[in-house]
C-alpha cells in the first residue's frame, strides 16, 4: 500500500523511495505505516486519475486498521485499505506486503465501486504469502499474496492474462488510494469512489535500474502527475485481452522510480502472469 520507512521517521517527511516504504509495511509498525484516517475525498484519485467508467466486479477491498505513532509516544487508530482481484469465486491476488494479519480487519468487499458499501463482504479464511517474498529487498521482490474466503462470491472473477503485453500495451489501474500526492501518510485523503488511470506498460529502462524486471512490471501513466499511491497496493492493472476483455496483469506494489511522491515518476506492479504455476498450485492445494 504504498509505505513510510520506518514509524519513527513518521513526523518528519521522509524522501525515501515509496518502494522501501512498501516493502517494509510487513516488519514496521504493520499497516499503521500504510494508512491514515479516511476521509471524503475529491473526483480525482490514483492520484490525478478519474472516476470509474464502469463497474469492476473483481474489484476487491481490504479494509484494514492499525496503530499510527504520533511520534510523542502516542498512537492513533488509522484506517484505510489495500486492493485486491477476484480470480476464482473464492480467492484473490494481492500484494503480500497487504496481509499482515495484525493489520487486516479480516474481512474483504468484493465488486464495489464504493470503497465502503455495496457489493458483496465476505470474512478471510486464509492468506497465503509467496514464500520467496523478501520485505527487505529494495524494491521488495517477489510481493504477491493470495486471499481466500470464507465462502464464495457470485462476482464474475477476471482471468489472469497468459503474459503481460509488449512495452507500450494499453493498462488500466485500479484503487481507492490516497487523491492527494503527498509522501507523509498523515496527509493523504482517500477517496468515496473508484478511481481508475489509462497507463500502458513500459521497457524497463523507463523505470529506475533495478526495479523492473521480468517479475515486476514498469508502468507509465498517459496523464500526467498520475500514478497509484498509498491505499492502491495489491489492487488490480488490467488489459484488455484478444477477444477484448478485462485481464489481470498486475498488482500495484511500489513505484518504479526513486522520487518519493507517487505522480512524478513510473509506477511497479508485481507481474501477476509469471506467477500463475504458483498461484494454481496453492489454490489446487487448499480445495
Amino acid at each position: 500500500m504504498f509505505t513510510r520507512s520506518s514509524p519513527s521517521a513518521a513526523p518528519s517527511r521522509s524522501r525515501s523511495s515509496l518502494s522501501r516504504r512498501a516493502g517494509r509495511l510487513a516488519t514496521v509498525a504493520l499497516a499503521a505505516t500504510a494508512c491514515v484516517t479516511a476521509v471524503s475525498g475529491s473526483a480525482n484519485a490514483i492520484v490525478n486519475g478519474q472516476e470509474a467508467t464502469q463497474r469492476y466486479p473483481f474489484m476487491a477491498t481490504l479494509p484494514q486498521t492499525a496503530k499510527f505513532p504520533t511520534g510523542d509516544g502516542d498512537t492513533i487508530d488509522v484506517r484505510a485499505q489495500c486492493g485486491a482481484s477476484l480470480i476464482t469465486s473464492r480467492w484473490l491476488v494481492t500484494a503480500a506486503h497487504c496481509v499482515n494479519p495484525e493489520a487486516l480487519d479480516g474481512i474483504v468487499r468484493i465488486g464495489s465501486n464504493d470503497r465502503e458499501s455495496g457489493g458483496t463482504v465476505r470474512h478471510i479464511k486464509r492468506t497465503v504469502t509467496h514464500p520467496a517474498y523478501d520485505v527487505e529487498s529494495n524494491p521488495s521482490r517477489n510481493d504477491i499474496a493470495l486471499v481466500e474466503l470464507d465462502r464464495p462470491v457470485k462476482e464474475k472473477p477476471i482471468r489472469i492474462a497468459k503474459s503481460v503485453g509488449e512495452p507500450g500495451t494499453p493498462t488500466r489501474l485500479l484503487g481507492f488510494g490516497t487523491v492527494l500526492d503527498t509522501d507523509y501518510l498523515p496527509d493523504a485523503v482517500f477517496p468515496d469512489k473508484l478511481k481508475q488511470l489509462d497507463t500502458r506498460i513500459g521497457a524497463v529502462n523507463e523505470c529506475s535500474p533495478g526495479r523492473a524486471d521480468k517479475t515486476r512490471i514498469c508502468t507509465i501513466s498517459k496523464t500526467p502527475g498520475a500514478m497509484a499511491c498509498f491505499g492502491d497496493s495489491g489492487g488490480p492493472q488490467i488489459q484488455r485481452g484478444r477477444d477484448g476483455r478485462w485481464e489481470l496483469v498486475g498488482a500495484t506494489s511500489g513505484d518504479g522510480d526513486t522520487d518519493p511522491t507517487c505522480g512524478t515518476g513510473p509506477g511497479m506492479y508485481t507481474n501477476v502472469p509469471a506467477y500463475s504455476k504458483w498461484i494454481d498450485k496453492t489454490i489446487h492445494s487448499h480445495r
